[in-house]
């Protein structure tokens, strides 16, 4: 059974590979509460799964050591376990979907784990590790379903209290539920006033759902760009854990997470990936009742690739009113894209991108569609622009 003793001893064992990541105060992201982040994004393996893999395997008796561990894994905890296996020189091998960002698979080859690429989601990736343990005998290193793992992310807990010991709630994210459990589980059994909130991704909600209808669900499909996050299936443990720790849990939209990366890129210089961001998401949104407290957003990994981070940022923008996108009907003739341009350049956008198309079959003959991409500076500027360009005669068709 979890203990909070099991707790305090895995911040023990920890102390060895683990940095007690900060807590920074983030006096920008809201008007409406005092919130600080965790920032378990600037974790060694740039999340918080080292804490769970590394206590894990930490316990595992010498026989077991010698047969080797296998995992599952997103890619966080594929670090986390490719980690602690090198510590104790141990022989890893992990499944991973092959959706997974490149740079998590390579950083866990990185640590000298064997890698296995499984087509699907986490939940296949699950599926062929199952498999592949009964074949080798390796000892399964679950993700989050795994007391000795959920004790390890317990311990982010125990320095949430440390750190702020007035805090009034602490918002976490929810893939499978191990690191909520943990933190649930610590910070109730020390300060049962402190709320706990869970965030999951809308296109993800497994853990939303299961508790919802009070039994444990199994997702047709996932959908996010948060891989961290994407679990069809959540824990058994976890479950009851989550039932009865967790105040609430409510689910967050990929481009509200998108927001949460970009803003804490410019007002905070942390990098997240969208499972780390979907704290920030909810208090950024107002999606639980946390107005005039002090709150805890746990950012819980770093690892989102780069090709996908660009995308990320694009959507943030749009979803900010910083990037918008018009299609304008426009007459054939000369000056017509001055005249817009100069409409643009009085009202303080910027235009980063034009296409001009005649050839558009649902367009008169005589007439054209120019496509713009403007920087502008909110949704207001964006509707002053559409009023004004209406003004002058001009049809926005998109």
């Amino acid at each position: 059974m979890l203990t909070l003793d099991k707790i305090y001893h895995a911040s023990y064992v920890l102390k060895e590979v683990i940095r007690p990541t900060d807590m920074i105060k983030a006096k920008n992201l809201s008007d409406e509460c005092e919130i600080y982040l965790k920032t378990e994004n600037l974790q060694v393996t740039g999340a918080f799964k080292a804490r769970g893999a590394y206590y894990k395997i930490s316990q595992l008796t010498e026989e077991e050591k010698k047969k080797g561990v296998i995992a599952c894994s997103a890619g966080n905890h594929a670090q986390g376990v490719a980690l602690a296996a090198a510590h104790h020189n141990i022989k890893a091998l992990i499944c991973i979907p092959n959706s997974a960002p490149i740079s998590k698979v390579e950083a866990t080859k990185s640590y000298g784990a064997e890698v296995c690429l499984v087509e699907g989601t986490y939940d296949d990736a699950h599926d062929k590790s199952v498999e592949l343990q009964k074949e080798t005998g390796a000892t399964f290193i679950h993700p989050f379903d795994d007391e000795m793992v959920i004790a390890g992310q317990g311990t982010i807990g125990l320095e949430i209290l440390d750190q702020l010991p007035d805090v009034d709630a602490v918002i976490v994210p929810i893939g499978g539920g191990g690191l909520i459990s943990g933190v649930a589980y610590a910070i109730k059994s020390l300060n049962p006033d402190v709320k706990v909130y869970g965030v999951q991704s809308a296109g993800a909600p497994s853990m939303y759902l299961s508790l919802a209808h009070d039994s444990i669900e199994t997702l047709d499909a996932v959908n996010t760009f948060a891989d961290g996050i994407a679990v069809k299936t959540p824990g058994e443990l976890t479950f009851d854990l989550c039932k009865k720790y967790v105040d609430e849990i409510i689910t967050v939209t990929d481009d509200e997470v998108a927001t949460a990366i970009l803003t804490l890129i410019e007002k905070q210089k942390l990098i997240s990936e969208g499972a780390g961001a979907v704290s920030v998401a909810a208090a950024l949104f107002s999606k639980l009742p946390i107005k005039g407290k002090k709150v805890c957003c746990l950012v819980s990994g770093g690892n989102i690739d780069v090709t996908i981070l660009s995308r990320v940022i694009d959507r943030g923008l749009q979803k900010t009113g910083r990037l918008a996108e018009f299609t304008i009907a426009l007459t054939d003739k000369p000056g017509e894209l001055q005249t817009v341009s100069k409409i643009i350049s009085r009202l303080g956008a910027n235009v980063v991108a034009v296409s001009h198309d005649r050839a558009d079959l649902n367009t008169d003959i005589n007439s054209c569609y120019l496509r713009l991409s403007l920087e502008t500076r909110n949704h207001e500027h964006i509707q002053k622009i559409k009023d004004e360009l209406a003004k002058k005669g001009y049809r926005i068709v998109q």
